[in-house]
């Protein structure tokens, strides 16, 4: 055989599509129960959006951070510029969800449509942008729960009152938090893995209380906040310029995770094609009417145009009513802040173990991953795995670092989405679609161009976190390449003897 088809037969290989009745047929196989309802998506996105943005990177946003520009009073604008590019991103993903209605997400939907490798590559940015977010979150937990013990005077930050009869723990404590060992988020850890573990189901319920919660809260704050707002804060309006709208609205980015993350459970969706996009841009829209209302009243309050206290950066909301010695508000707000940042991970969990457990399925993965509790029928074994690359995570990253991973992920994600209701619109015009983008190919280019643009403009102005989304992007490559891809060939010539047996038998 000569180079030029050694070279073809590779290029034919990881360009191969994966048929869409093959995947379906697959997932009805698999036994992931079905049991999720528009109510249920639109509850678990905006547990996710609505705690992540608000409440993790909105003062990062607006200030900016290590000498990268905030958006100030602009952050509303931010918004504005990030939900527009979410929006033309969140139809796309209600077209190949209602298609094709299978766990993955735009791993699937690529698969289908760009190829074996291509498939490949996206789901390992998922992996990143859910991973990372995970991280991201984690770790603010950590922030507003010693900024909640702090309000009440209980402890400091080595929580010395509460252990102060019992040396042995507190010197523990002081170790293991001197090291790098960020506590709390371990604990926060555990509990949603034990939580998501059971199922499903039960984690919707619990989400339901705690996105109740964090709604009251943020209403809290916004009618109690506009009482001390002060329009000179609003002036000047755009301290930075375009360069800090542009890095806010990426930076805020990290707060519209949550949409895509429901294209995850297609397969435990009652009804997807009605629920999913109901769910998808239900939750987006009505996420955005909060986030602009904080903005309006968060920058109004604190003057974020100038250098801005950490504490700002670390739990801007509890901050800024701190600020004005307002009684229990404070301390109300980080119980709202847990209890919306608790939601936003079990969706962030929930999303990287399904995108793993799909991966996995088409043999890119040990086929360990694809293994079911006896009992709850969840992939446990993957969310254990994710647990504990998160606790991992803790050690090394804070809030604004995971998060930026987090946004590289995500509009590389939604890029190719875009890129692939095209491409599936030309190659296969005649499948159904109970959602189609509307005016097509305007909309997708659009997402296209937004995502595009707001993430090749962050390259020059966050240099690690760029340079680290590149080393992500090369390991990926060489997974693939020493394992993905000749697991893949394995599973194809398994493929090819059973089928001959079946001719074998037949024929006796």
């Amino acid at each position: 055989m000569t180079r030029k088809h050694i070279l073809e037969g590779f290029f034919t290989k990881i360009l191969t599509r994966k048929n869409p009745e093959q995947m379906l047929a697959t997932a009805s196989k698999a036994g992931l129960e079905k049991t999720l309802t528009a109510i249920d998506l639109i509850i678990l996105g905006v547990g996710a959006i609505i705690g992540s943005g608000i409440f993790a990177v909105v003062g990062i946003a607006a200030a900016g951070e290590a000498g990268t520009p905030g958006a100030g009073p602009a952050l509303v604008v931010s918004m504005i510029i990030a939900t527009i590019a979410s929006i033309f991103s969140a139809m796309c993903y209600s077209e190949f969800s209602t298609m094709i209605p299978v766990a993955g997400g735009a791993y699937t939907y690529t698969f289908v449509t760009l190829g074996e490798f291509c498939a490949w590559i996206v789901g390992w940015l998922l992996t990143l942008e859910y991973l990372f977010g995970y991280i991201g979150v984690a770790c603010s937990w950590s922030n507003y729960v010693t900024h909640f013990f702090q309000g009440l005077s209980v402890s400091g930050h080595d929580f010395s009152s509460l252990t102060q009869n019992m040396p042995f723990l507190a010197d523990s404590y002081k170790y293991l938090t001197t090291h790098g060992v960020d506590i709390p988020a371990i604990f926060i850890v555990l509990v949603t893995t034990a939580m998501l573990i059971k199922g499903t189901k039960d984690s919707t319920k619990m989400a339901a209380i705690m996105v109740a919660v964090k709604l009251t809260v943020i209403g809290l704050f916004v009618v109690c906040g506009a009482h001390f707002v002060h329009p000179a804060n609003w002036q000047p309006f755009a301290p930075n310029g375009y360069q800090g709208i542009f890095m806010g609205a990426f930076t805020i980015f990290f707060a519209y995770v949550g949409f895509d993350a429901l294209a995850t459970t297609a397969e435990e969706c009652k009804n997807p094609q009605k629920d999913l996009p109901i769910g998808i841009i239900g939750s987006l829209i009505i996420t955005t009417l909060v986030y602009i209302s904080v903005a309006l009243v968060l920058t109004g309050i604190y003057k974020t145009s100038g250098p801005v206290d950490q504490g700002f950066l670390d739990a801007p909301l509890a901050f800024v009513m701190n600020l004005n010695n307002v009684k229990y508000i404070p301390e109300l707000i980080s119980v709202g802040a847990i209890a919306g940042l608790t939601s936003v991970l079990m969706v962030l969990h929930l999303a990287t173990t399904r995108v793993l457990y799909a991966m996995s399925r088409d043999n890119f993965l040990p086929g360990v991953f694809q293994k079911l509790h006896p009992k709850f029928k969840t992939p446990h074994v993957l969310t254990l795995l994710v647990a504990f690359l998160c606790i991992i995570g803790t050690f090394t990253f804070n809030v604004s670092d995971a998060a930026n991973l987090c946004v590289y992920g995500t509009f590389a994600s939604f890029i190719v989405i875009c890129v692939a209701v095209l491409i599936l619109r030309h190659i296969d015009p005649e499948r159904p679609r109970p959602f189609k983008v509307p005016f097509s190919p305007l909309f997708p280019m659009l997402g296209i161009i937004c995502c595009g643009g707001l993430m090749i403009y962050s390259f020059k102005e966050l240099k690690d976190s760029s340079m680290l989304f590149g080393i992500w992007i090369v390991l990926g490559i060489i997974i693939y390449a020493l394992y993905g891809y000749s697991k893949n060939r394995r599973a194809e010539m398994n493929s090819i003897e059973v089928n001959e047996n079946d001719k074998d038998l037949i024929a006796k």
